[in-house]
């Protein structure tokens, strides 16, 4: 999105979105808030900030009303080092998240001391008809100024024709100082309705940061 017209608080994007924070030259930093709407049918529907969490749910809202379901992650830390970012989904409303899933997972790094690059393929976090939790980075690092950030799209999970086909995109900064950029996509192999999903850490809590799920008509 590019900007039409800033100042010292706010960022205004060519749609009309004001984001609360502080513009920095041509950077936008300290992301406080998100918008309600983004325009063009995209709602906030809730939100949910985490303070050493086990786990963020969300088993409301999920349904026919919206023909898919994005999820903005903003800031997420973890308690524990070398922890993967991960999600799981659920057609009995969060009693259960085993979702049978098949995905793919990409990712680009680039280390601090601009000596190593890579663009690869991952193997061990694709899923072949599994029903575990799907990560969706590698081993981010719990400094206190470390975190992931970034978005997962649920694509009309209320369908009992079709399987449940999902994307996302995040951005970390793992434990071993490399900027790793991940592209992690694949479907949940059921007919029946998701009505609930599940983010957390692989291992300890969520430590801070906060989830908003969006409808998208």
């Amino acid at each position: 999105m590019s900007a039409i017209a800033r100042n010292a608080a706010n960022l205004i994007t060519t749609s009309g979105v004001v984001l609360k924070g502080a513009v920095n030259n041509d950077s936008f930093d300290n992301v406080t808030a998100l918008p309600s709407s983004f325009g063009d049918g995209i709602t906030l529907i809730s939100s949910q900030t985490a303070s050493a969490s086990a786990s963020i749910s969300f088993t409301s809202g999920i349904d026919s009303t919206y023909k898919a379901y994005k999820f903005v992650f903003v800031n997420i830390h973890p308690a524990t080092n070398t922890a993967q970012f991960s999600f799981n989904m659920s057609t009995d409303g969060g009693s259960t998240y085993n979702v049978t899933k098949t995905s793919t997972f990409i990712y680009s790094l680039h280390d601090e001391a601009d000596t190593a690059t890579t663009v690869a393929f991952n193997g061990d976090p694709a899923l072949a008809q599994e029903t575990g939790f799907q990560r969706l980075n590698d081993y981010v690092s719990n400094n206190n100024d470390s975190h992931v950030s970034g978005e997962l799209t649920l694509f009309n999970p209320s369908s009992t024709t079709y399987v449940k086909h999902w994307i996302s995109r995040q951005q970390s900064d793992r434990a071993d100082t490399y900027c790793e950029n991940t592209l992690v996509a694949g479907y949940g192999n059921t007919t029946s309705a998701i009505n609930a999903i599940q983010f957390k850490y692989s291992s300890g809590n969520i430590d801070a940061g906060t989830i908003y799920m969006y409808g998208i008509k």
